[in-house]
Formats: C-alpha cells, structure tokens, sequence
C-alpha cells in the first residue's frame, strides 16, 4: 500500500526542526535504502525556511505506517503539529524500474 504524509510544523517549531534533522535524515536514509519510502520533501514558507514535510510510502498496510509515526523524531519532538495520511497510489512513470 502506498501512502503520502503531509505533516505541518508547529508555530516557532525550526529550532527544534534543525536540532532533530540528523536524527530524522538517518531513519529516513534506512527507508529509501529498503524501498519503504519512494519520495520526501521540506516545504517551504515565504522566506525559504522549512514549516514541513511531504512523504511517499510503500508499506504493507497503514499499522506499519502508524509505528514509524510513533518513533519519528519530528512527531516526538514536537516538530509537527498536524499530520495527514492519505492512502496515494503513485503513477507507474514515477517510480523506479524494479
């Protein structure tokens, strides 16, 4: 099943963003290395900062989904405030050849 996290970060929330973001680019590095994450990305406010982020999954149902989201360090450090899941299915031209 395929899934795309849009997650906003709280108001004032970049500090702790930069403090977590080793911590966070390190289990985002396992997942792309092991297929379950397709695609992310920073978004930006008007002044080029990070305020969230948009991810791409592939994993075997939304329970797998749940608990990444209970250890990921944006969400336990308070980093997002609001966190949408959607079940995505992303088109064949987009995704790498097997």
């Amino acid at each position: 099943m395929q899934f795309v996290v849009i997650a906003r970060d709280a108001p004032g929330a970049l500090g702790r963003r930069k403090e977590l973001r080793g911590e966070h680019v390190a289990g985002v590095k396992r997942m792309r290395t092991d297929g379950s994450l397709l695609y992310g990305l920073a978004l930006l406010d008007g002044q080029g900062e990070m305020c969230g982020s948009v991810m791409v999954f592939e994993l075997e149902d939304r329970a797998a989904l749940d608990r990444w989201l209970e250890r990921e360090p944006y969400r336990t450090g308070g980093v997002w405030a609001d966190v949408e899941v959607h079940e995505c299915r992303v088109g064949p031209m987009f995704l790498p050849p097997a």
